[in-house]
């Protein structure tokens, strides 16, 4: 009986075992899904054009991806071509010359909806972190009457964001001459008040920070205005998401990739912005690259739908005639298989995703 006893418990005892491993294997996670997006051996790399429609500190993660390899990563030739405004750029996307864009939506939005055949694919940064500054008489939004403000192209998004000051203090538009004053970016319209042409001129950083050291005023900050804002996201043509949609995933997971990055190595992150826009004053640096590569950094890429839907209709309010609604100029497709196949939990771990 005991040595029945004995047997009977051991083998009680083996069973317990083997099924508390079988538990632990269930319940233990699997390895983590590898890069779906990466080339295979052997792939030749895609040739792309991509095109920017300013130079910015918005220009961070394209400037961080060209500069530390992350497209050909990706199995990504891009050729990166630099536009003077969001018209002429959404001519080229549309006449195939260029396949992607990065640019503000709210840029793109007006000819995305009123007809342009392009779509926006992914947002990289959401958000409006422009302010207004202004000479040392200029303390506040209404000492701009009988002031100049400049602005980089008539109708452009520093026009309408400027527009849209005046009309939160309901200051008519006759009492202010708008300036445009050409150029690439924004250090246009800031030398233009340095030298005292224009008396005001809306920025985004690093030139907050620049202006500070200067000895002007932070007149406004315009995320207090409280518009739905969409700033740089990834745009792409039809012809494009029709007939290379791998091409299109990949640009979009290779931005997903450098938000990434960017986020983890800020000093290389910093080194590209200088690169690109001439900047060494670590102040600045800094400053851009914690509005940008932290503070609306999208980390999900997709497009908020209900912010574009809000944005349409402002622009229909100020007179552009939109013949497209929010679903006809947005394809989230590519940025949310990146959370369908894993891939951002792969690299941002439990860090909640914004």
């Amino acid at each position: 009986m005991n040595h029945r006893s004995d047997a009977s418990m051991k083998l009680q005892g083996l069973l317990l075992f083997v099924l508390s491993a079988l538990l632990v294997l269930f319940f233990l996670p699997g390895p983590a899904p590898a890069n779906p997006y990466l080339p295979k051996p052997g792939d030749a790399p895609i040739k792309v054009r991509l095109g920017t429609c300013s130079l910015t500190g918005a220009f961070i993660h394209i400037g961080t991806a060209l500069d530390n390899g992350i497209f050909d990563k990706y199995g990504l030739r891009v050729e990166h071509v630099a536009f003077r405004g969001s018209g002429v750029s959404l001519a080229a996307l549309n006449a195939d010359e260029i396949q992607f864009l990065s640019c503000a939506a709210s840029a793109t939005l007006p000819g995305l909806a009123t007809g342009i055949d392009a779509k926006i694919i992914g947002s990289q940064l959401v958000g409006l972190p422009w302010v207004v500054l202004g000479r040392s008489d200029i303390r506040s939004p209404t000492d701009l009457k009988g002031k100049t403000i400049a602005v980089s192209r008539a109708g452009d998004l520093s026009h309408r964001l400027a527009l849209e000051v005046l009309k939160k203090f309901k200051i008519n538009p006759r009492e202010v001459t708008v300036q445009p004053v050409g150029g690439t970016g924004q250090m246009e319209g800031y030398r233009a008040m340095v030298s005292d042409s224009v008396q005001a001129v809306l920025v985004s950083p690093p030139l907050d920070a620049i202006a500070k050291r200067d000895g002007f005023n932070i007149v406004y900050q315009l995320k207090d205005l409280g518009i739905p804002f969409v700033y740089s996201s990834l745009h792409a043509n039809s012809k494009s998401i029709l007939t290379r949609p791998i091409a299109v995933q990949k640009f979009v997971a290779a931005i997903a990739d450098t938000l990434y990055f960017a986020d983890r190595n800020p000093a290389k992150a910093q080194a590209a912005l200088a690169k690109a826009m001439k900047i060494s004053d670590i102040e600045s640096l800094q400053s851009t690259y914690e509005a940008f590569a932290k503070t609306i950094a999208n980390r999900r890429m997709t497009v908020p739908i209900s912010s574009i839907e809000e944005m349409i209709e402002h622009a229909r309010e100020a007179g552009t005639q939109t013949r497209k609604k929010a679903v006809e100029i947005v394809d989230n497709r590519f940025a949310e298989d990146l959370t369908k196949s894993g891939f951002l939990s792969e690299l941002w771990g439990k860090e909640v995703l914004r």
